[in-house]
């Protein structure tokens, strides 16, 4: 169910802990043709892994920004197994700063939420996939994601695809970037289902290690 700001309803009927996920996209102009398909292809095998895992359709709630030449809600979080997977459309630039902030306060909020109905939660993930350079300021944002590093309220992953200024993004978070091989977008995103589900798994607050990305970016 949708409330009047098209966000969906918290579902207080699911008394599962919740493990959240923000896909920052970006869907500028260079992510047109190919790219764009077969990020959109990744996005469906995503919701299938997630939906395959019983506990983990339960526990793992996604969000989705997409960043072109502003950055949108593209979905408010819901959990995996409300999720469809939604067909993106590239053009425009890159407001990667924008994206971030605004991932960044779409998780601050969640955790209210989770707060307020005694819900308990993993720590949060924000996994950006782009293939440019930021084209508005991101350096604020970086200095975000690294405080909130720091005091371990998120996990900021990035992933660069050809043309993606690896330097920038080395810059945003103290967890390295990772290239893509390719336009290996499925395989990346079975990959963090994978992940997300063993984190499902686990008891809040345990280190899960996560399976080597070898299989998709160049490590």
């Amino acid at each position: 169910m949708e409330d009047i700001l098209g966000q969906v309803e918290f579902d207080t009927s699911n008394p599962e802990p919740r493990c959240p996920c923000v896909l920052a996209l970006d869907v500028s102009g260079s992510m047109y043709g190919d790219p764009i398909t077969q990020l959109n292809d990744g996005l469906v095998a995503f919701e299938d892994a997630l939906k395959d895992d019983d506990l983990a359709s339960m526990r793992v709630e996604v969000a989705i920004v997409a960043f072109s030449s502003t950055a949108t809600v593209q979905l408010d979080f819901v959990t995996a197994n409300q999720f469809e997977s939604p067909k993106l459309k590239a053009g425009g630039t890159t407001a990667m700063g924008e994206a971030i902030d605004m991932s960044l306060d779409m998780v601050r909020r969640r955790k209210g939420i989770y707060k307020q109905n005694g819900v308990p939660y993993y720590r949060p993930w924000i996994f950006l996939i782009t293939d440019g350079t930021p084209t508005d300021e991101w350096q604020a944002a970086a200095q975000r994601v690294r405080h909130e590093e720091s005091s371990k309220s998120v996990a900021f992953f990035a992933v660069g695809v050809q043309g993606a200024d690896l330097d920038v993004l080395s810059k945003i978070s103290s967890r390295q970037p990772v290239t893509l091989k390719g336009l290996n977008f499925r395989e990346m995103f079975v990959w963090l289902s994978a992940s997300l589900t063993s984190v499902s798994h686990s008891q809040i607050g345990e280190q899960v290690p996560l399976q080597s990305p070898v299989g998709w970016a160049e490590v």
